[in-house]
């Protein structure tokens, strides 16, 4: 029994480091435009022209950020397994995939608030575009 666990350990970790690359790739992406972008839409224009020109300039970086967020999920899913195991070989990659998951988490949710602050900022601009 602890010759098959060990197996399923060393599989697990030839696992992660296939699935690392994903992460390598997705938390770049992160780090080096997806938070420049997330940035940049901070401060949303006083015009409802400008600003739904934002919203245009957000749903296309929004669809390539979606995109990655899916990725990084989908890979974390194929590391769900990594909860089973304690043994202190593990540990270090088990380190690394909470590491990613903070970041991935952390990111979808900013783009999450994003995306709903830009569209209720476009709705109330339109709204009271239609008042006056």
């Amino acid at each position: 029994m602890l010759s098959n666990r060990r197996i399923q350990e060393l599989e697990l970790v030839m696992e992660f480091e296939k699935v690392e690359e994903c992460f390598k790739e997705v938390s770049s992406w992160i780090e080096n435009v997806g938070r420049k972008g997330l940035k940049e839409m901070i401060n949303l224009d006083d015009s409802l022209e400008m600003l739904l020109q934002t919203q245009k300039q957000f749903r296309e970086f929004d669809l390539v950020a979606s995109e990655y967020c899916k990725r990084g999920q989908e890979a974390l899913k194929k590391m769900d397994r990594w909860e089973d195991f304690s043994s202190v070989d593990v540990q270090a990659y088990k380190v690394k995939l909470q590491t990613y998951r903070e970041q991935l988490e952390e990111f979808c949710t900013q783009l999450d608030e994003n995306r709903h602050r830009v569209c209720e900022t476009v709705r109330l601009y339109e709204f009271f575009d239609k008042v006056r």
